[in-house]
């Protein structure tokens, strides 16, 4: 069975990079009818941030991206004697080897070899001392000299010199194992059948192929994501937009939206489709379609994703939407036809707009006068137009357009002298929705009131 995971760090907030991860990790599972899990490598724990496994947690499941262990998830920091007694094991086999070095001399060998031009690595001074482990030492892997392949499903075999990969620390001095030994014995329990991750593991690749062979364990396979850069061709900064991922639900975008987004980062469907659905995301994501370059993170094209969403909610999900990302409440279909307009890019951009069209238009009274018209003839239009509107029996968008068009017709005004004062009236702003929208978000008795305050400013 086809078994992936995402295996975060709780070292703060879960950014765009790593949730993209998890989303291409979790769409080749599903695709191919198998399981995705989540597992946190909380081994190193001077960067532990308290917090952050529930910020994890709620990110993924904002987005609708569940593991099949969500209520079960592996915790490293629980393991540290399986991982202890592996690393021995390695010891005994001859494959690791102890090493008591300490930090200044390992200091000084860098700094040697930064003057001399070397590649920083450890000389191996303790591998044939045969050492006992014990509290204070650490265990390092010994890495092969010859030629490693990484088969890579994506970049295709790439070849590393082994003679200029470093024999890496898989046991800490505080007896926590590193990334490199904990992330394949919980890989091999785990049993999971493709590692797919960010492109900056592919050079530690060769250190668990290693660690794999070592041990006797079947490898899996391997899948490195390309980089997310900005559309500097800079790496993904705070400059190009929010970086953590909760951010973006609290600016106000839709979940379903920034999944899109985030798997077109990387990812061709192989058409010019730019919407999917969860289902059809599932359907037709192929590791296959991963780029080799570089994604380019585009928040106009995540907005412009984000508005396209927005315009095709139906309006009892865009209503409880907004009233829980935006505390806005009471909303009326009228607010809400007009926030599917178009034009917004999150559901707090929506929602300011109609905190401030709720509250008591404050404009001067020449915005009401079009450019072509005068004051008398715009009092006339608001006068005869609020007459109108009156009448209605519908205060339904049909027949609200027919009675500001009759307005016009009946009388020798222009669309200027009528249209124009009526959306200032109404918004209190040079620009704004059309007189219709915003009589339907308003409502009648509100409408009506705000034109006879236009009325009243012109005399």
């Amino acid at each position: 069975m086809i078994r992936t995971r995402f295996a975060p760090s709780p070292t703060g907030e879960l950014h765009i990079g790593g949730v993209r991860t998890a989303l291409f990790s979790y769409l080749f599972a599903k695709h191919e009818n198998g399981q995705f899990y989540l597992r946190i490598e909380d081994t190193d724990r001077e960067r532990y941030v308290e917090g952050s496994v529930d910020g994890i947690k709620e990110s993924l499941q904002w987005l609708g991206i569940r593991p099949d262990n969500y209520d079960d998830i592996l915790v490293q920091s629980e393991r540290t004697e399986i991982y202890k007694k592996h690393a021995l094991t390695l010891v005994e086999k001859g494959a690791a080897y102890v090493c008591e070095c300490s930090k200044e001399r390992l200091l000084a060998l860098r700094n040697t070899q930064n003057a001399n031009k070397q590649a920083p690595m450890y000389d191996r001074a303790c591998v044939d001392k045969n050492l006992e482990y014990k509290e204070g030492c650490v265990i390092r892997l010994k890495m092969p000299t010859n030629d490693i392949v990484v088969d890579d499903l994506i970049r295709g075999k790439v070849k590393f010199d082994g003679k200029l990969v470093d024999d890496p620390v898989i046991l800490k001095s505080d007896g926590f194992p590193t990334y490199h030994l904990a992330s394949v014995v919980d890989d091999h329990e785990m049993e999971i059948s493709h590692v797919i991750r960010a492109e900056e593991w592919l050079s530690s690749t060769p250190k668990h192929i290693t660690l794999y062979q070592a041990f006797d364990w079947q490898a899996p396979a391997f899948a490195h994501l390309p980089m997310i850069l900005g559309t500097d061709k800079k790496k993904l900064s705070k400059r190009h937009g929010a970086t953590a991922v909760l951010e973006y639900k609290t600016i106000g975008y839709l979940p379903d939206a920034v999944v899109n987004f985030l798997a077109l980062l990387g990812w061709n469907p192989g058409d010019e489709c730019e919407e999917f659905s969860a289902e059809r995301l599932i359907s037709d994501f192929r590791l296959e379609n991963v780029n080799k370059s570089p994604a380019i993170f585009d928040i106009d094209k995540l907005n412009h994703i984000n508005e396209s969403y927005i315009r095709g909610r139906d309006f009892g999900q865009l209503k409880n939407e907004l009233q829980e990302a935006a505390n806005i409440n009471d909303l009326t279909d009228g607010e809400i036809a007009l926030a599917k307009r178009g034009g917004f890019k999150t559901l707090v951009e929506i929602a300011d707009y109609l905190k401030k069209l709720r509250a008591e238009p404050d404009y001067q009274r020449e915005l009401l006068i079009f450019n072509k018209s005068d004051a008398p003839t715009t009092q006339k239009g608001l006068n005869v137009a609020r007459q109108k509107l009156a009448t209605a029996s519908v205060w339904s968008e049909e027949e609200l357009q027919n009675l500001l068009s009759e307005t016009v017709a009946g009388s020798e005004m222009t669309n200027g002298d009528v249209f124009w004062p009526v959306r200032v009236a109404l918004s209190g702003k040079e620009k704004s929705p059309s007189p219709v929208e915003l009589l339907i978000a308003l409502d009648r008795t509100e409408s009506l009131k705000r034109i006879d305050y236009a009325i009243a400013k012109l005399l």
